[in-house]
């Protein structure tokens, strides 16, 4: 159960993410397919950051949640399975309640990897990108406001 919200969360985070990185659509089983799909995902992103402009926090975030799910096939489950999300990362957070940094991360990840199909598969994977974060924070670490803004994206950017 908690499987399918952590994939939701990262289906939402990889829209932003393509984004940023496009996604090598040559290496797809069916190329064409992929690029209408990455090409429907970036204008559901663009459409969805466009009803949301000026919002801000959680505010921002139920709305591009709305607006995502209302572009989807069934609007009434993608909110489900949103709600779903939050309330397992809820759940995550109070179970990992009063540790802090690294094993914060790590008893997150277990948390929210617990349910999945694949524990394995999901924590590798998780830990994949808290890697990839501590680097863009160690490479980024003595920049503050545009600057830091430019340099996360300068390190999303590489691979």
């Amino acid at each position: 159960m908690k499987a399918v919200i952590f994939l939701f969360g990262a289906l939402l985070a990889s829209v932003a993410y393509a984004q940023e990185r496009p996604f090598d659509c040559s290496k797809a089983k069916d190329p064409k397919a992929c690029e209408e799909r990455v090409a429907k995902l970036k204008a559901a992103q663009a459409q969805a950051e466009k009803a949301c402009e000026g919002k801000q926090g959680a505010e921002r975030r139920d709305c591009m949640i709305k607006a995502l799910c209302a572009q989807g096939k069934d609007p009434k489950a993608c909110e489900e399975r949103a709600a779903k999300a939050k309330s397992a990362h809820r759940d995550a957070r109070a179970a990992c309640q009063g540790r802090q940094g690294a094993e914060h991360e790590q008893c997150m990840l277990k948390q929210m990897c617990a349910d999945s199909k694949d524990p394995a598969k999901c924590e590798a994977v998780g830990n994949e990108r808290l890697a990839r974060r501590e680097r863009i924070r160690e490479a980024c670490k003595d920049k503050r406001g545009e600057d830091l803004k430019a340099c996360i994206r300068e390190q999303r950017s590489q691979k």
